[in-house]
């Protein structure tokens, strides 16, 4: 049984209306987790020593990371300079095109992840993975992010070649040398087997509801982070799915 959260009071917030009491409610949780979180200012490291040199026939890079709530992650790369699209879906489970619901359940092994398209001639897959480690995500924490707990918030990097598995694996081996973060990282690295878009109404949720109680303790302050620790790779207009600016 999953343990209930605000994640679940956030949703029924958009499904729903609510009273004031309740509202009021979430919000206090999300910002007692949000402050209580080591990941809430940032967390600046080194790029990877290494870098992946490749792109796709079109001439584009593809990289699908997992780390909590796929709100926040995708916000995180749609305001990073390079990256072409950043959808919201899911990866890593057992049963195809699986639907929001059914990944919440945390029954079809499949985590909330953003598939990400950007252009190696701006952006390096090494760079990305810096910024997913020290602004999308806490990678410490073991299948859950802040508030949000259970195996579809793990930690994961699904590499999509053998160069990127290899890769991530090497960074997150110097990170934990160096002790980069005051506990071992969780992150688990596995090829990609498949990516499912997820819902329509979850992309681009951040930009489009900057207002709500979650997106405001959560998400953010990550935004604010991406500008702060790595400004030449901040860009003001997100990156909407489809290729729109916002």
């Amino acid at each position: 049984m999953q343990t209930h959260s605000p994640r679940f009071d956030r949703h029924d917030l958009r499904t729903a209306g609510i009273g004031l009491g309740l509202f009021l409610t979430v919000l206090g949780i999300a910002v007692f987790f949000r402050l209580a979180s080591p990941a809430a200012a940032g967390h600046a490291v080194n790029p990877p020593s290494a870098d992946v040199s490749e792109s796709t026939p079109s001439g584009t890079g593809r990289a699908v990371f997992a780390g909590g709530c796929f709100w926040g992650v995708q916000a995180v790369f749609q305001h990073t300079l390079g990256v072409t699209n950043a959808v919201s879906g899911y990866a890593g489970g057992t049963s195809a095109a699986p639907s929001y619901e059914q990944v919440s359940s945390g029954g079809t092994g499949h985590a909330e992840s953003v598939e990400i398209t950007f252009d190696p001639k701006q952006i390096s897959f090494g760079r990305l993975l810096q910024i997913y480690f020290s602004v999308a995500h806490d990678p410490t924490q073991l299948n859950r992010q802040d508030p949000d707990e259970g195996t579809q918030y793990r930690s994961e990097i699904f590499a999509t070649s053998e160069a990127q598995q290899r890769a991530a694996e090497a960074y997150i081996a110097e990170l934990d040398k160096a002790r980069a973060f005051p506990r071992h990282i969780v992150t688990k690295v596995e090829r990609l087997k498949a990516f499912y878009p997820a819902e329509s109404y979850h992309q681009d949720y951040a930009t489009r509801h900057p207002a709500s109680p979650y997106i405001a303790a959560y998400d953010l302050p990550k935004i604010a982070n991406l500008k702060k620790l790595y400004p030449e790779f901040y860009r003001q207009q997100a990156v909407l799915v489809g290729g729109n600016q916002e």
